[in-house]
């Protein structure tokens, strides 16, 4: 390595040019004489005092053309002449980092017991409806270069409460969010994720491409209706099971093992239905065997397993109207 020195250019000569290109470099004699070509062609400076900036310069290239190796300028050497106000202000995002938390209005309580969980305080945000039905959304704080976090699962009113979350999204994403993760614990249109008759639509392809459309980088999701739907998006998508949070429950009853029995609602469902019994020492499984005339409308067929004197747990991806 060999180092240069070179004082602060003239202000005749700054005026009309900010970047230095090393054009010459001579090593041979006792005082080396540096000429750096400004980007002004009638301008160059000459340089042979060896008491003012020191920068790095790298070992020399065996360049076809013969040019000399440029000298490399850290952040340790750099000339004062040439340091900006940005650099000055370069902000360490690897020990900056921040969390934000935000609620929608879909379920509130569960956002603040997350909060309370996590030792963070909901983020600002004041979103309200208008006279028409629209969604207004404005962010109260900066989230700038923060991991940003909505809370808003899709659950009724469907529509609005999707709507909502989409224009958060957006709101985060204008607002300079580093990363946005859409936690969606009921995700909703998750039902429509195949075609089953002509001429239908998969919704659950649909609202992926909304979410991702909308700026989110990241969805959390519960129990999701399959799990082909992680599919349809093309961002990650974190699905969170809460299964443990059920057997933790059921073990804090009085109920032995040997008196319960989980029952699958229908026969998609027996795969869930049987990892949920074996967690349980094996516990029998029974099936409902229905017939779905329309939609929200069912008729339980067959019961196939023994109930009769039994606790029955029933596991299901979601409840709509739990037969009602």
């Amino acid at each position: 390595m060999a180092s240069l020195t070179m004082p602060r250019p003239s202000q005749s000569t700054s005026a009309s040019c900010s970047s230095p290109i090393p054009s010459r470099c001579s090593f041979g004699d006792q005082n080396p004489t540096f000429s750096f070509s400004f980007r002004d062609s009638r301008s160059r400076v000459h340089v042979c005092n060896a008491a003012a900036v020191r920068c790095d310069m790298a070992e020399a290239l065996n360049f076809p053309n013969g040019k000399p190796n440029i000298p490399v300028l850290n952040e340790r050497t750099l000339p004062k002449f040439l340091e900006t106000a940005r650099m000055e202000k370069t902000v360490n995002r690897t020990t900056n980092n921040r969390i934000k938390l935000f609620s929608g209005t879909a379920n509130p309580a569960l956002s603040q017991e997350i909060a309370c969980y996590m030792g963070v305080e909901l983020g600002k945000i004041n979103i309200k409806r208008f006279a028409d039905g629209e969604i207004y959304v404005q962010l109260q704080e900066s989230v700038r270069g923060c991991d940003v976090y909505l809370v808003q699962p899709t659950c009724p009113p469907a529509n609005e409460n999707l709507m909502e979350l989409l224009i958060m999204i957006d709101a985060c994403r204008r607002a300079s969010a580093k990363n946005i993760t859409a936690v969606i614990p009921y995700f909703g249109y998750a039902r429509a994720d195949r075609k089953t008759q002509g001429r239908e639509s998969i919704a659950a392809k649909l609202v992926a491409n909304l979410i991702t459309e909308a700026g989110a980088d990241r969805v959390l999701a519960c129990d999701l209706h399959s799990g082909q739907s992680m599919g349809y998006f093309d961002i990650p998508v974190d699905h969170v099971y809460c299964q443990p949070v059920i057997l933790d429950y059921l073990a804090s009853k009085t109920v032995s093992s040997n008196d319960l029995v989980v029952v699958s609602p229908d026969v998609g469902g027996v795969a869930r239905a049987r990892a949920f019994a074996k967690k349980l020492s094996d516990a029998p499984l029974a099936i409902v065997d229905k017939r779905r005339h329309g939609h929200n409308v069912a008729e339980v067929m067959n019961l196939i397993g023994d109930v009769k004197g039994k606790v029955a747990v029933m596991v299901d991806d979601m409840i709509d109207t739990a037969g009602w």
